[in-house]
């Protein structure tokens, strides 16, 4: 979808700083119902976000203040709240490193994920199309292929994703309402790790590992498609 903006403003989507796409006189531009943002002025990627989650800089972000309290019901993860900073438990050094993203067209509609998997001097990346899914179907695709791929269950993992609902649903007890084959599924991988850690990063925040995952998930969609990158949105 081919859209012109006449000037680029700055605001605040879901806590993080974004450019938003205006008309020139301060009103964003709204195609079906969806605002354009992008996160950095020279970035290739742009997304169709809901306008209602854009606002001024300087609004609260409403989960700076929130942390989950409820106790894990599976021992082998050992991070269960990250929304303010709280300490790593594992070591990056004695690791496996996972980034995992996921993303759709449509919501639902094509979708693609990302997954970045580093040890020690290893580092292998994955950008895989997983034909017609919600984001949330393809954030949890994402992070149940990493651990599929994963051949020994003995060594500390450590996954970071930037999905909130991928995040509760694997570390705060929540109970799976849809996708609950994929979940159940997931949880049973866990459980066969010795000690693996779910941590929750800001997406689009300048992670290199999340950054990267997110251009492997949309960049799926795209090779299969020949879909402009405009069109296709990752996890809000």
């Amino acid at each position: 979808m081919a859209i012109t903006a006449s000037e680029w403003v700055r605001k605040q989507f879901k806590g993080n700083k974004v450019w938003m796409a205006t008309d020139g006189k301060g009103h964003p531009l709204i195609v079906k119902n969806k605002a354009l943002i992008k996160y950095q002025l020279d970035q290739e990627y742009e997304y169709w976000v809901n306008p209602d989650h854009i606002h001024d800089i300087g609004t609260e972000n409403p989960l700076k203040h929130k942390i989950a309290h409820r106790p894990l019901k599976n021992k082998n993860i050992v991070q269960y709240s990250t929304l303010l900073s709280v300490p790593e438990k594992i070591s990056p050094n004695d690791a496996v490193i996972i980034y995992t993203d996921g993303a759709s067209s449509g919501n639902p509609g094509p979708s693609g994920i990302g997954i970045i998997m580093e040890y020690g001097r290893h580092k292998r990346e994955i950008s895989k199309y997983i034909g017609d899914a919600t984001n949330n179907i393809a954030e949890l695709t994402a992070v149940h292929l990493a651990l599929l791929e994963l051949k020994r269950r003995d060594i500390p993992v450590k996954i970071y994703t930037d999905s909130n609902y991928v995040y509760r649903l694997l570390t705060s007890g929540w109970k799976a309402k849809k996708n609950i084959e994929l979940v159940n599924s997931i949880r049973r991988l866990i459980s066969q790790f010795s000690k693996l850690e779910i941590i929750k990063v800001k997406g689009h925040a300048g992670i290199d590992g999340n950054e990267r995952a997110d251009q492997l998930a949309t960049g799926a969609i795209y090779k299969k498609n020949k879909k402009s990158p405009t069109d296709i949105s990752g996890s809000f």
